[in-house]
């Protein structure tokens, strides 16, 4: 007996209070804006209109939080994965890319040719996140056959992440996917025959 596919609702958390200088917030703990806020009482709101049977959310608080709209909206309990936390981005932590290449122009040249093969000095080894991502969502996958199920995480990781389900090189995640947007949703169905991508980047706010 084929067991049915999951469809995963992944989504990125909402802005962070280093978003607006774009600094890499990796495993900081950085906190949501009144913005960020908004756009997970709109996530939740989505998840109320279109059916989630199950909330995942990596154990960050900026993931915590933007799905707890979501909780409260379904009446569910939250579970939380560790294996999707965000990606370690070592020294700069905190920082831009800009500040850091002004620092080490080369190294910073190579990262943005191939951020897999050059991450950035004392990270972590982004096929490691790959691979810890992508092992979360099959078990999540699996222990939903044939649910809806909302997964709020972070915009390296699940890029990281996509690109390892459909087969896309990893070092070519930034080009590929350039950005997931905060509290967008992109649709995945995830089964054992494989993974399909239904939707990337759905907007949660209604249309004026």
């Amino acid at each position: 007996m084929t067991t049915a596919p999951a469809t995963l609702l992944l989504a990125r958390h909402g802005q962070t209070v280093w978003h607006a200088e774009n600094r890499y917030a990796g495993v900081s703990d950085i906190a949501l804006t009144e913005e960020g806020r908004r756009q997970a009482e709109q996530l939740g709101a989505w998840a109320a209109r279109n059916g989630v049977d199950a909330v995942w959310t990596s154990t960050v608080g900026r993931a915590v939080a933007t799905a707890r709209p979501a909780c409260e909206a379904l009446g569910l309990t939250p579970r939380r994965e560790h294996d999707l936390r965000e990606c370690d981005f070592g020294e700069v932590e905190g920082r831009t890319l800009a500040e850091f290449a002004a620092e080490q122009p080369e190294r910073a040249r190579e990262y943005r040719a191939d951020p897999v093969a050059h991450p950035f000095p004392g990270a972590e080894d982004p096929r490691a996140a790959a691979a810890r991502g992508t092992a979360a969502l099959r078990r999540i996958a699996a222990g939903h056959p044939g649910q809806r199920v909302l997964v709020v995480a972070h915009n390296t990781l699940l890029r990281l992440v996509l690109c390892e389900l459909l087969s896309i090189p990893p070092g070519s995640y930034r080009r590929v996917l350039p950005r997931l947007l905060n509290a967008a949703v992109s649709e995945v169905r995830l089964g054992p025959g494989g993974a399909a991508l239904l939707s990337l980047n759905v907007p949660c706010a209604l249309s004026s």
